[in-house]
């Protein structure tokens, strides 16, 4: 097997164990720091049992998923105090969209209690102030994949339309790195020169995305599908207008390599696409 295929069969093992593997662990330092002195027993539960292995770290739920289980119980108990604005946050910090967050709160509504539900919208909206929040977006999206989402790609952004960002995973043998668009973010036309060998391959990670030639159909690219591009091919890559987008990219090695970046997607070629 030879060393494209290695690493090609080694990230595709990651990307099937991602549900597991990428289950962020948190730690709780609150119940020590109010009542260690106080009630050390009653610390040590709370950060290390309820906050540690037992559960808010068992990975049969992700973080989201914790998140909104407590949310819905605190709502039905009536405690919209201050421990349900800290749940909000930590929430949100966990990937709750604006939306999850309004469906869940309307169909508490009905098992929980009208009052609570307004209650409970009423510091929601507070913490959700922003209906835009792409951070928010961008959490809840690298809850789908192992692999980080990376820095902003500020290096190449004047090739890019919309936001991307880019985690470099490898630098040996065959550099890879996950490169991740926002919805509606593609990057310019642009050719993969080699006089030998060259060229890229795209392994799709997580959301939706599109591959193109230059003169041929649009692909949709989706988790697990690969795309090769051969050397000297003109050819654009980034998301679908209607979901976030991450694919590895591989530079297969070759001879006398270089990149040219060339003019960006139009909005007319981009809106063509479904």
């Amino acid at each position: 097997m030879n060393k494209l295929a290695v690493i090609l069969t080694t990230a595709i093992t990651i990307m099937a164990n991602s549900n597991v593997m990428a289950q962020r662990i948190i730690t709780q330092t609150a119940g020590r720091t109010a009542l260690g002195d106080f009630a050390p027993k009653f610390a040590e539960l709370n950060d290390d049992i309820l906050f540690g292995e037992a559960v808010w770290n068992d990975s049969t739920l992700t973080l989201h998923d914790h998140s909104m289980v407590t949310i819905s119980i605190l709502l039905g108990k009536g405690l919209i105090d201050s421990s349900f604005r800290s749940h909000l946050e930590m929430g949100k910090k966990h990937g709750i969209t604006r939306n999850e967050i309004a469906a869940l709160l309307t169909q508490a509504a009905f098992y929980a209690g009208w009052p609570n539900a307004w209650a409970g919208f009423r510091i929601a909206k507070e913490v959700w102030a922003d209906p835009t929040d792409t951070d928010t977006q961008k959490e809840r999206f690298q809850q789908e994949m192992i692999f980080p989402i990376g820095e902003p790609n500020t290096a190449y952004a004047k090739y890019f339309q919309g936001n991307s960002y880019i985690a470099h995973i490898s630098s040996t043998q065959i550099p890879f790195s996950n490169v991740t668009f926002e919805p509606c973010c593609r990057n310019n036309w642009h050719i993969h020169h080699a006089t030998a060998s060259g060229g890229q391959m795209l392994v799709g990670v997580a959301g939706r995305g599109w591959y193109q030639e230059k003169g041929k159909p649009a692909q949709e690219i989706l988790p697990g599908d690969v795309i090769h591009i051969p050397a000297n091919v003109k050819h654009w890559h980034g998301a679908a207008a209607d979901s976030w987008f991450a694919h590895l990219a591989f530079e297969i090695p070759g001879e006398n390599t270089s990149n040219e970046w060339l003019e960006p997607v139009t909005d007319e070629e981009y809106n063509k696409l479904k």
